[in-house]
């Protein structure tokens, strides 16, 4: 059995996506997974089913060593 990712951003940030009632540590589980098994160190869980967006989202960072995670030439300067 593999995993898929639902979205990848700049091939740098996972999203994931949701429709729940609430997420649950098995929805933080599932992206922390995916970030350690690609190598990724930022995600969001996005939970579509909330009335304002902002409540439905859970950013997840693992092991950010640097000020950015972006490459030089993704950085502004």
């Amino acid at each position: 059995m593999g995993y898929r990712i639902d979205t990848l951003v700049d091939d740098l940030v996972i999203v994931e996506n949701k429709t729940v009632e609430t997420l649950l540590p098995i929805h933080e589980a599932q992206l922390m997974t995916y970030l350690k098994l690609s190598e990724r160190k930022i995600g969001f869980l996005l939970n579509w089913n909330v009335t304002l967006m902002k409540h439905g989202i859970k950013r997840v960072v693992i092991n950010l060593s640097s000020p950015t995670p972006y490459p030089k030439h993704f950085r502004k300067g």
